[in-house]
């Protein structure tokens, strides 16, 4: 999920903290539990420090290390050591509980989205990705911000949240029959599909799809059961060329392909420049395909630029790459 949303949430299970007597009846307590699960809802997703090395080490490491298991395990320890020190006479044992779940929670509802987590590192550096609820849901933020005002007007806390918590399950269990239902929809408008990918938008009925067969590679929209496809593209396997080879050892092509299941290729040829440009087919918007890997090779097969990350206009993908091939 986005990092306000991770904030409400933080909001909302300091609520049903206060179920806890030793919580609600002790300032210093409350306090660090209050600290304890506002940093332990925001710190797994710490990795965002990533980006400003390099966007290749970012898509191959977001949600990486810092949403497995050891992880989830370590940061309510570290967190409430720190607290042990700057809020002294608390009772760290409930400290750690509330944190836990807060970091627990975090992670739990990361891999609802289709970016997904590895979250069962280190037994398995599979990507957990379940698809249903988009990174940033209005209607779970809002429902939040609903429950967080009804708290401060006055209302209880622990039944509110509680009352919200009840609600959102639910509304998970809506979003996976929608979401079976687009599938099916898919299945049927492509019959022979062998891979599919579905995800969600921030409109409810509204959903991303790519679809490929033995042939082609489709691009579309669902909403509700229709499925409308907008592209589609030939599938074929990168040529067998020495440029090929070399552009699949750059570190940006190699974070792309670790990222992206469905894409297309295009080779194009500037002076004595080739460029490789993978092009992600899953996240279509206004008729582009804003996620993108691209690597300029030389007659001597060393990559002398490359880039990888999303990117919504040719003009800023130069100025990324910081190089334009003599014409």
């Amino acid at each position: 999920m986005d990092t306000g949303t991770h904030i409400v949430m933080s909001a909302a299970v300091c609520g049903l903290a206060l179920a806890d007597p030793v919580v609600s009846s002790d300032t210093v307590t409350m306090s660090a539990v209050f600290v304890g699960i506002v940093g332990g809802s925001l710190v797994p997703d710490i990795d965002t420090v990533l980006k400003l090395k390099n966007n290749a080490i970012y898509i191959r490491n977001h949600r990486g290390i810092t949403h497995s298991v050891p992880a989830v395990l370590l940061w309510p320890l570290v967190i409430s050591v720190l607290l042990s020190f700057l809020l002294p006479g608390a009772d760290y044992i409930h400290v750690w509980a509330w944190t836990f779940l807060a970091v627990f929670l975090h992670v739990f509802v990361d891999i609802f989205n289709s970016y997904g987590t590895q979250a069962l590192r280190p037994f398995s550096n599979r990507w957990v990705a379940i698809g249903v609820i988009n990174t940033f849901d209005p209607i779970i933020f809002g429902l939040h911000i609903v429950a967080i005002t009804a708290w401060m007007l006055g209302a209880n806390p622990v039944f509110t949240f509680a009352l919200l918590y009840a609600v959102l399950f639910g509304y998970y269990l809506l979003r996976f029959a929608v979401k079976a239902a687009v599938k099916k929809a898919v299945c049927h408008t492509v019959p022979d599909a062998t891979d599919i990918f579905i995800a969600p938008t921030m409109r409810f009925f509204q959903w991303r799809v790519a679809a490929s067969n033995e042939k082609y590679h489709y691009v579309g929209r669902a909403y509700k059961r229709s499925v409308n496809i907008y592209d589609r593209f030939e599938r074929e396997p990168l040529p067998d060329s020495p440029y090929i080879e070399a552009a699949m050892e750059d570190r940006n092509i190699k974070a792309f392909v670790s990222f992206s299941p469905i894409y297309r290729w295009a080779i194009s040829y500037v002076g004595d420049i080739v460029e490789v440009r993978l092009i992600d087919l899953r996240y279509r918007s206004k008729g582009y395909y804003p996620f993108v890997a691209v690597a300029h090779i030389n007659k001597d097969m060393e990559v002398v630029n490359s880039y990888t990350g999303w990117i919504f206009s040719e003009d800023k993908l130069r100025k990324k790459l910081k190089f334009i091939p003599n014409s």
